[in-house]
């Protein structure tokens, strides 16, 4: 396992450093008050900064943080000291842009909550077990896209009437199961 690229959690932080989808594959905080602390210091020592173009790196607690801003969005991705900056920036760049993708280039608070399942697919089609899977933006997206979909066919090459329509036939085979 210590060849595998590893990540110790995945936040989506809204501007002032509160919850919008985390998810943790480490032991080192057992507790939710832990969470919520660790949260909060990663949020306010990375305040000052905007990674809005690309993914910023910062050591924080024996930690690496990679972080990439999108709005009122922060992305985080926490790694152990050893892992490499590189892998764990083309996890966060690659995270938030398939939320970018899936949401339309509409990423802002209000949308991540009403979408917050797609988040939470985008996370574990990237990550399992703390594992890193998938970094292309697009396959993730395609994959979140279609899940649950038999034959939905492509992420870009549907139609809003396309979609619509695969869903119709996947909902009435449904009920004819």
């Amino acid at each position: 396992m210590a060849s595998c690229p590893c990540v110790k959690n995945i936040l989506v932080l809204d501007s002032e450093g509160k919850r919008v989808a985390v998810k943790y594959y480490s032991e080192e905080w057992p507790s939710l008050p832990s969470k919520l602390a660790f949260e909060k210091s990663v949020s306010s020592k990375t305040q000052k900064t905007l990674a809005t173009k690309e993914a910023e790196v910062v050591m924080f607690d024996g930690h690496i943080v990679v972080y990439k801003v999108i709005k009122d969005l922060h992305f985080y991705v926490t790694g152990g000291e050893e892992e490499n900056e590189l892998i764990l920036a083309s996890v966060v760049e690659g995270f938030s842009d398939a939320v970018d993708l899936l949401l339309r280039k509409n990423v802002d608070k209000r949308t991540a909550l009403e979408n917050l399942d797609l988040i939470f697919l985008c996370i574990d089609e990237i990550v399992d077990g703390g594992i890193v899977l998938e970094t292309d933006a697009s396959v993730i997206a395609e994959k979140v896209s279609g899940h649950g979909l038999e034959g939905a066919g492509s992420f870009a090459e549907q139609t809003l009437s396309q979609a619509l329509a695969t869903a119709r036939d996947h909902f009435v085979r449904s009920l004819l199961n």
